[in-house]
């Protein structure tokens, strides 16, 4: 089998995550992870057939992802109806 040049390489610190450890810090059931990986919409490893590892940096890069920024709405007075 050869390598793919244009493969991203894993980080050797990165911790790599079962799909249960993934669900509990997404406080998640294992479901949720296991369907982020079927639709290929986060990074993750695979060994042999049946065994997947996320690492720990995809996780976080899927949180900011999905992370919403306040907003604040400047001009209004608070407390005064308008």
């Amino acid at each position: 089998m050869t390598e793919r040049k244009d493969m991203m390489q894993l980080d050797p610190d990165d911790r790599l995550l079962t799909v249960a450890e993934a669900a509990e810090l997404l406080n998640t059931s294992p479901r949720f992870p296991r369907r982020l990986i079927e639709e290929r919409r986060i990074r993750f490893v695979r060994y042999g057939k049946r065994h997947v590892r996320i690492p720990e940096s995809a996780l976080r890069e899927f949180i900011a992802a999905g992370l919403v920024e306040p907003v604040t709405v400047r001009g209004r007075s608070r407390g005064r109806a308008a």
